[in-house]
């Protein structure tokens, strides 16, 4: 009896096959970093394409490409190491053991659940094909296509119920044709085919053969995220110090405003006026000559720059005369080498993660065009968006532009109805406004009141004015070992930088001419003091 009711669940087990998906994803290895990829062809753009990822060819030119998401790789090491992977995840895919046969020509409305799909010939896409996970997010589906794979135009792949693009993968023995305007999911891994995607196709995946041309033109294609792949944080952002108040600041040049501008946060600069702006219209504090709170924020600006100019990039932009034009950016420190023209529209990308960090680096001037935009999408803040310019920048009428910008030697130009959410800063040069709206990222503490203002009495310096000397005293003995005080002439050159070991401390001064001095106290990367020392 007992056999008898394990032959009859053994049965019914069988009976359920088919609704049991035993797909495996298979190891893609270093191919998951590219978009694009060829063993062995060329790849070729036409068109303005926006690519989110890698590409490259072990053996052959890649031709016709702007400015993509990703590092442009021909022949190298990485293209070898991803050939020999591709081979790897293509072997697998072919090994994949199918529990489903459809017939060849898929879509018109149809919905399939999870699994392996053998197709024995080619293969067509039209309408619509839906893909549903039934609530299970790690289900796979793999579709095994023994010839040539074509799509008519304006198909698509929908997902739904929890199916992520990360988990589909198709295998095609030879040729793919997707047609303009073809909405397509997952990773394509053509053995010895050519691949071709016409205007408008929409690719959330990869392209990728083991031997044949890869042709795209006008294309949206970017790598899938989700199934355990990296979350993007870009690098670590900018400490800003005191700079984090400011919207608008000048460490050497003049400050002026033509017209009715709008500013939240201060306005200032340290060598120089501040002139044309109205304090009804100013939420915040103007500085209309250098105070201690303009020579601190040109030390802290200084700064800023430094680490900003040092940072590694992850990705050079190779035509900085064409920014813009729609290119989707990710969390990443970017490089454009020389002067650059940001024209229509980019956008910034956060994957949504919100505390993604954006860097833009320029070796070179910036211009932009009229009514040229910087938007933010998916969680991306205008707080974590750095622009480091090394020349002038000129953000023409009515732009909107998103993050700080630190600009080295050159002036600043923000002409009519401009709007930043962020803050406009060079350290050495004019800046001018013309009737724009500014409004400065969060993170400091108050309108008007300086971050770093002396809000934290830790020592008391005496006596102020000095003659040679000047003795600090510790008011809290944890800032022992922690606290670091750096004294600055009104430029903001660093003429003294100490670690506090004791609790009453004597620095000699004596070689300083008379004059107003700036000094700074920071405690675990935070300014906690600062104020004026005046040598007599």
């Amino acid at each position: 009896m007992r056999l008898i009711l394990h032959f009859k669940l053994f049965l019914t087990f069988l009976l359920f096959i088919p609704l049991i998906s035993f797909s495996q994803a298979p190891t893609i290895g270093t191919a998951e970093n590219f978009v694009l990829f060829t063993s062995v062809g060329a790849i070729t753009n036409t068109g303005i394409s926006h690519l989110t990822g890698n590409i490259g060819s072990n053996s052959g030119s890649s031709t016709g490409f702007g400015n993509v998401d990703g590092v442009m790789h021909t022949g190298n090491l990485t293209t070898n190491q991803c050939a020999a992977d591709l081979t790897i995840a293509y072997n697998q895919l072919n090994n994949a053991i199918p529990n489903f046969f459809p017939a060849s020509l898929l879509g018109n409305g149809q919905i399939l659940n999870a699994g392996t799909y053998s197709i024995p010939s080619a293969a067509t896409l039209n309408l619509g094909l839906t893909l549903d996970a039934q609530n299970n997010p790690n289900a796979v589906f793999i579709f095994k296509i023994g010839g040539a794979f074509s799509s008519a135009a304006n198909s698509q792949v929908n997902l739904v119920n929890g199916a992520q693009a990360c988990n589909v993968y198709w295998k095609i023995e030879g040729l793919v044709d997707l047609a303009a305007g073809t909405s397509m999911k997952g990773t394509i891994v053509s053995n010895n085919g050519a691949i071709i995607m016409g205007t408008g196709v929409t690719l959330e995946g990869r392209a990728l053969s083991t031997s044949g041309a890869i042709s795209v033109d006008g294309v949206l294609s970017f790598k899938p995220i989700g199934c355990g792949s990296p979350t993007l944080n870009g690098p670590t952002a900018p400490n800003l110090n005191s700079t984090i108040c400011y919207a608008i600041f000048s460490t050497n040049g003049s400050v002026s405003n033509a017209g009715i501008t709008y500013v939240t946060g201060d306005v200032g600069t340290n060598v120089g006026l501040t002139t044309g702006y109205d304090a009804l219209n100013v939420n915040g504090t103007i500085h209309p000559i250098p105070d201690t709170s303009t020579a601190a924020a040109a030390v802290d600006l200084l700064t800023a720059y430094n680490y900003l100019n040092v940072l590694p990039f992850d990705i050079e932009l190779l035509y900085p005369a064409q920014f813009g034009s729609d290119l989707v950016l990710t969390p990443h420190t970017y490089l454009l080498n020389a002067a650059t023209v940001l024209t229509n529209t980019v956008y910034l990308n956060a994957q949504n993660n919100p505390d993604a960090i954006f860097v833009i680096q320029i070796n070179g001037a910036l211009t932009t065009s009229t009514y040229a935009k910087v938007l933010l999408l998916n969680g991306a803040q205008a707080k974590n968006v750095f622009w480091k310019i090394d020349g002038a920048v000129l953000i023409s009428d009515y732009s909107q532009f998103k993050g700080t910008i630190i600009c080295n030697n050159g002036a600043i130009d923000l002409l009519t109805g401009v709007e930043l959410d962020g803050r406009a800063m060079t350290t050495t040069g004019a800046l001018s406004t013309a009737a724009i709206t500014a409004t400065m990222t969060p993170g400091c503490i108050s309108l008007g009141v300086n971050q770093n203002s002396a809000t934290i009495n830790a020592a008391i310096f005496y006596p102020n004015p000095f003659n040679d000397f000047v003795n600090i005293t510790l008011n809290d003995a944890s800032y022992l070992n922690n606290a670091q005080l750096n004294v600055y002439d009104i430029s903001g050159r660093e003429l003294y930088s100490i670690t506090i070991t004791d609790l009453n401390t004597q620095l000699d001064m004596s070689k300083l001419a008379s004059g107003i001095y700036i000094y700074k106290i920071n405690s675990f990367g935070k300014n906690i003091q600062f104020g004026e020392l005046i040598a007599r």
